[in-house]
């Protein structure tokens, strides 16, 4: 049981450590020798990597932060249900809805460190990205129709901080039409909740009409 608690806190702490990772920090550091917190919106997200360094750096620090909230859910549904698990008898008897919990701890630890990254002193970006990623491990229809909400709310809008909000108060819409369990349902409220708090100078913003357009006029 003690080898199988620590093995659940190694993987919750794998989980922000993978969040934590500063995307665009890195990427801007390495290809420019700048610290992109002193640029732009000052946001190591991937939209403030896209307008200071470009569409091919803005597009490697997307697919990167996708992939670490991929990357935390599915080494804790690994852990669940591997052998390893199973061997100490708490696998074999867990609930479909304690190892829900299980995943959607690990998801919000993720989200939880893109933003305030150990690295970083506790700061980061937006967790748009990474919220994505652990939704599409999760369950990856919601993700994609996720996905969908965003993309058509950046092409009419132009901007990136609008199709995130959108994208945000889209996923308990979705995790309730296709029944997912009570514990997603939770993250979805809580994790789309921090993502608009995280945009909450943008929507001051747009609520002042002074928000820049990401692509295009």
């Amino acid at each position: 049981m003690f080898t199988t608690i620590a093995l659940l806190l190694l993987a919750l702490l794998t989980a922000y450590l993978f969040g934590s990772i500063p995307t665009g920090f890195l990427l801007a550091k390495a290809l420019r020798g700048i610290d992109i917190r002193k640029y732009g919106s000052g946001n190591t997200g991937a939209t403030n990597v896209f307008r200071v360094m470009g569409r091919g750096a803005g597009i490697a620090a997307l697919a990167i932060d996708l992939t670490k909230g991929i990357a935390a859910v599915l080494l804790m549904r690994w852990l669940v249900t591997s052998s390893t698990f199973a061997s100490s008898g708490v696998g074999e008897t867990i609930s479909a809805t304690a190892a829900a919990w299980t995943y959607v701890s690990a998801a919000l630890l993720a989200v939880l460190g893109h933003s305030k990254s150990i690295w970083l002193g506790f700061t980061g970006g937006k967790s748009a990205a990474t919220g994505l990623g652990v939704l599409l491990a999760l369950t990856w229809p919601v993700g994609l129709s996720v996905a969908s909400v965003f993309g058509v709310a950046l092409g009419i809008s132009r901007t990136v901080s609008v199709g995130s909000i959108a994208a945000a108060l889209s996923v308990v819409v979705f995790m309730v039409l296709t029944d997912q369990p009570v514990a997603y349902v939770w993250l979805a409220i809580a994790g789309g909740l921090y993502v608009i708090l995280r945009h909450r100078g943008n929507i001051a913003r747009l609520i002042e009409g002074t928000e820049p357009k990401t692509f295009g006029s």
